[in-house]
């Protein structure tokens, strides 16, 4: 995911929040997988109360881009289902 996918649906401070989640989900080396799934939980949340008109955008173009990242990282072939610890 690149900032420049997100284009006007998202404004600064989605912008800000997606760019902070996608480098903390490539980079932070103490990430656990149960946390970087939180992560991408609470940025759908946020985004939802921030930009409630771009919603279907972040879920059908970011979301899945987030997952990848987080999947590529912990080496996955999928993401577990169910509660996070």
């Amino acid at each position: 995911m690149t900032i420049d996918d997100s284009g006007p649906w998202f404004d600064a401070r989605c912008e800000l929040m997606l760019d902070v989640t996608r480098r903390t989900l490539e980079a932070d080396p103490d990430l656990k997988l149960c946390e970087g799934l939180r992560l991408i939980e609470a940025t759908h949340k946020a985004v939802a109360r921030l930009a409630p008109h771009a919603v279907d955008r972040f879920e059908n173009h970011v979301l899945p881009d987030l997952r990848n990242t987080l999947m590529e990282r912990f080496g996955l072939a999928e993401l577990p289902s169910g509660p996070l610890n």
